[in-house]
């Protein structure tokens, strides 16, 4: 049984809440202008257990008693499968709710449910989520990764890029790297080293590592070792044109629809649990250049999302190959 965790560096599976401020928002009865009145804290907690009579009472119960109003709750209990999964956001008074407390009261509830899951996280308080990318040749979902992050839409921190494709000190990439003190490892790979035990050498202290069109088949060695999530984007033409050169397989017989999914790595090559699906229309408008531009849109696109859904408390596994996003 797992009890209630806090969202951490050394918690892989946990996941975290993208930043939004409450400073302004008081507790009902508050005047907005009171000078004594604490800055309210933004929280969010999930939970899965055995589906019972009264779960959502007393997690309502559990932050209200301390002071917290809920801002907003999704539950899900899928049909004859007696599992509840619950998603809250709400907003409470560090000074009357300490993050300790806030802690063993969640593990009380656990413990109460026999729950499988229960995390909680505030985001002003815990550390972002460490991340490392890995890439190959193309660069499209890496450079929308770093402008993500430097913008501040998303809440991670990228501890290192790891490529097998080397670039020139003078590229964008490198450049933009270097100018954040954002190391880059050139790690050149063959069929027969794959240069894993490398890789992970590189990654101890991340919480997840994001595949941005990595080129190579991660060993299930590689995913027990490294034992934390592993998320990956690939187009929305597979299986259909599989190979080198999708893009032109599909454009050169005319469809009409193109994609981008993103999924956790498991050993099954590009067959894990979905995060993240889009699509977009293309016509015989479009030419080949226009076509390649929409795909990789969607792909860098479809890996944000999925990966400011993670870091949300948005996503946990359902019946092993399927995920619920909330």
């Amino acid at each position: 049984m797992s009890l209630t965790r806090r969202a951490s560096t050394s918690l892989p599976q946990v996941i975290g809440f993208a930043n939004r401020s409450f400073k302004s928002l008081t507790f009902p009865g508050q005047s907005l202008d009171s000078s004594s009145s604490s800055v309210l804290a933004h929280g969010i907690h999930v939970f899965q257990c055995p589906d019972a009579v009264g779960i959502v009472a007393k997690l309502s119960e559990c932050i209200a008693s301390k002071g917290g109003n809920i801002l907003g709750a999704d539950v899900f209990v899928p049909e004859n499968k007696r599992v509840f999964y619950s998603r809250s956001q709400f907003i409470f008074d560090p000074v009357k709710w300490p993050r300790e407390q806030m802690d063993e009261d969640f593990i009380n509830l656990s413990k109460k449910f026999n729950a499988m899951r229960s995390v909680v996280r505030v985001p002003d308080q815990d550390p972002k989520y460490k991340i490392a990318v890995l890439v190959s040749k193309q660069d499209h979902c890496l450079v929308d990764l770093l402008h993500g992050w430097q913008d501040g839409r998303l809440p991670v921190d990228i501890t290192c890029v790891i490529s097998n494709h080397e670039r020139g000190s003078n590229t964008h990439v490198i450049r933009f790297l270097e100018r954040h003190g954002i190391p880059y490892h050139y790690l050149r790979t063959t069929k027969e080293n794959k240069r894993e035990g490398e890789i992970l050498e590189l990654v101890p202290n991340t919480d997840f590592l994001v595949l941005a069109r990595y080129m190579q088949i991660l060993s299930g060695n590689f995913l027990r070792s490294y034992g934390k999530d592993v998320i990956n984007i690939h187009h929305g033409l597979l299986p259909s044109f599989k190979g080198g050169n999708p893009s032109r397989q599909a454009f050169d017989v005319g469809v009409k629809l193109i994609g981008a999914t993103s999924h956790f790595v498991t050993e099954e090559l590009d067959a894990g649990p979905i995060i993240e699906q889009m699509v977009e229309r293309v016509s015989h408008r479009d030419n080949l250049l226009s076509f390649v531009q929409k795909s990789e849109n969607l792909e860098k696109q479809c890996l944000a999302k999925a990966i400011k859904s993670y870091c949300e408390l948005r996503v946990l596994p359902y019946e092993g190959k399927k995920t619920v996003v909330f």
